[in-house]
């Protein structure tokens, strides 16, 4: 139960902060990547907070082998970029841009009742079942004998 209420708090506290600094608004998302029109760079500030935030929490986490509340501690393993990294990372940047949402902020936009974060968050689920869907059948695929 302890752990319950300490996954809540933290996701609380990431879903106000979100709310906080606009990215909950998809006018200002799209906003801060109109770089050629009325640019809003505030998010920029956002941004680099949350990277300088990332930089010390993975070089705290590459010491762990457990999380702080007890759990097992599961880091990526790989530094390639590769073809699905950069796909993934395109397909991100260009859902982003078009619908001003990303995963995160959509899911907190939901539960305000937004419309829009609803169509989002359905099209992003419907994607990750393909992509599961895909990935099943390509790993049956390789998993399955070759005939002559």
């Amino acid at each position: 139960m302890k752990h319950r209420i300490s996954e809540f708090a933290v996701g609380l506290l990431f879903g106000i902060g979100l709310i906080l600094s606009g990215m909950t608004d998809p006018g200002k998302v799209i906003g801060f990547l109109d770089l050629t029109g009325a640019w809003d760079p505030s998010l920029a500030l956002v941004m680099g907070g949350a990277i300088l935030v990332g930089v010390f929490a993975f070089a705290l986490a590459q010491k762990r082998t457990t999380t702080f509340l007890g759990g097992a501690l599961h880091l990526p393993g790989s530094r390639d970029i590769d073809k699905r990294l950069l796909t993934g990372s395109l397909l991100f940047g260009a859902g982003w841009g078009l619908a001003g949402f990303c995963p995160g902020p959509a899911l907190v936009s939901l539960g305000g009742g937004e419309p829009k974060a609803a169509v989002f968050v359905l099209a992003m689920l419907a994607g990750m079942a393909i992509f599961e869907w895909s990935e099943g059948r390509v790993h049956d695929s390789k998993m399955s004998p070759r005939g002559p």
